[in-house]
């Protein structure tokens, strides 16, 4: 099986940038993300996921995007792969779904040691770097 799904590294720009992570009830941190419907593109999705798992509206940032692909299972092996990109919030008003436990913002360095896998690491320095040119 395979699966596609899209996400958001969320930033919020008050003092400091900010990242905005998601607790699962696994246990986990990492990005705002959700399966690809049927007739969406990939920037809808992504959209869409960050909205109803915070509520927030956010923009996405032109020229980034980040695939990280990986494999688990769940009675079968399913290959996913999840298109990441990189949005500004306007607010830190978070309104959190049913899917997770907890959120934070938090700072790149505290973010960076918050992120549960290596591939969100990855993402979230990709995504700092584009954001520091």
């Amino acid at each position: 099986m395979y699966e596609t799904s899209a996400g958001v590294v969320v930033f919020y720009v008050g003092g400091d940038v900010e990242y905005l992570l998601l607790h699962y009830p696994s246990g986990h941190w990492d990005f705002p993300k959700g399966l690809v419907e049927p007739g969406e593109t990939l920037e809808e999705a992504a959209l869409r996921e960050v909205r109803e798992e915070t509520g927030l509206e956010v923009e996405l940032l032109p020229g980034f995007r980040e695939e990280v692909e990986y494999v688990y299972f769940r009675g079968v092996k399913i290959r996913k792969r999840v298109v990441f990109f990189l949005g500004r919030a306007r607010s830190r008003e978070v309104t959190l779904s049913w899917e997770h436990v907890g959120y934070l913002w938090l700072t790149f360095d505290r973010a960076l040691a918050r992120l549960t896998y290596e591939t969100s690491r990855r993402v979230l320095a990709k995504a700092h770097r584009h954001l520091s040119r």
